[in-house]
């Protein structure tokens, strides 16, 4: 099938491809503006060391323990997520009103560019109540590094601010709809050409010939009104098939 013939599938069902991705992208939209409850994420960071203190800081800056430290992180951010810390902050912190199976679905942990700092990341639909958990986290958690590595080497960099105006990060409305036009017309011109593939009438001439594999001799025009004052005088008009003619009259 020549590319002239998929456009021409596509010509013949561009109004059922426009209705679909209408539709889609519409109720998208609808959902993502109005259905569709805004989350709000909120970041504590942490910063990892060899020693939490040093009597001066050029012995602190060694690259094997940076890459030690580095490595040790994944080991936190592991430690982090577990049943154990988030008890302890669901049961420190009652006014956040989360029990510790939701701060785990809550709750994510990153390092910055292999740096030795760490981000707890919270997403709730207060931004206010985020920047508390992530904030109750981040202090639970560097105060339980004593007890689990034997080794103080957390410390707290930067407390979210939970007064802070922050917008929603999700649900992005726009990144919704273009993901939803993008999908649409990939179905609606799926759909085209299943319907045409499924569609077994005869409808060119071409299809005669394809299927009985004979020459189409002549074709019977259709009857239009303003031919009626033809069919008075007699007239009988026949179309060829813009071949050789085989018959004559």
């Amino acid at each position: 099938m020549e590319l002239k013939q998929y456009w021409l599938i596509v010509k013949k069902r561009l109004l059922l491809i426009a209705l679909i991705a209408t539709v889609v992208c519409l109720s998208v939209g609808i959902s993502s503006y109005y259905f569709i409850a805004p989350q709000y994420q909120a970041s504590a960071k942490l910063i990892v060391n060899q020693y939490k203190e040093s009597s001066s800081l050029l012995p602190s800056i060694d690259v094997g323990s940076i890459n030690s430290t580095i490595g040790l992180i994944k080991t936190y951010k592991e430690i982090i997520k577990t049943p154990r810390i988030m008890k302890s902050v669901s049961k420190d912190y009652p006014e956040l009103n989360l029990s510790y199976g939701e701060l785990i679905s809550k709750v994510s942990v990153s390092s910055v560019n292999e740096t030795q700092v760490m981000s707890i990341s919270v997403r709730d639909h207060s931004y206010e109540r985020a920047a508390k958990a992530a904030n109750a986290v981040a202090v639970v958690f560097q105060k339980s590094v004593p007890e689990l590595m034997k080794v103080d080497n957390v410390s707290i960099l930067d407390f979210a601010d939970p007064q802070e105006a922050r917008g929603p990060v999700a649900p992005n409305p726009n990144m919704n709809i273009a993901a939803a036009l993008l999908l649409s017309l990939m179905l609606g011109v799926g759909l085209a050409f299943l319907l045409e593939y499924l569609d077994d009438t005869i409808k060119t001439e071409e299809d005669i010939e394809t299927l009985f594999q004979v020459p189409v001799l002549t074709a019977i025009p259709r009857f239009k009104e303003k031919d009626s004052s033809d069919r008075g005088n007699g007239k009988v008009q026949l179309q060829t098939n813009r071949r050789e003619n085989h018959v004559s009259l």
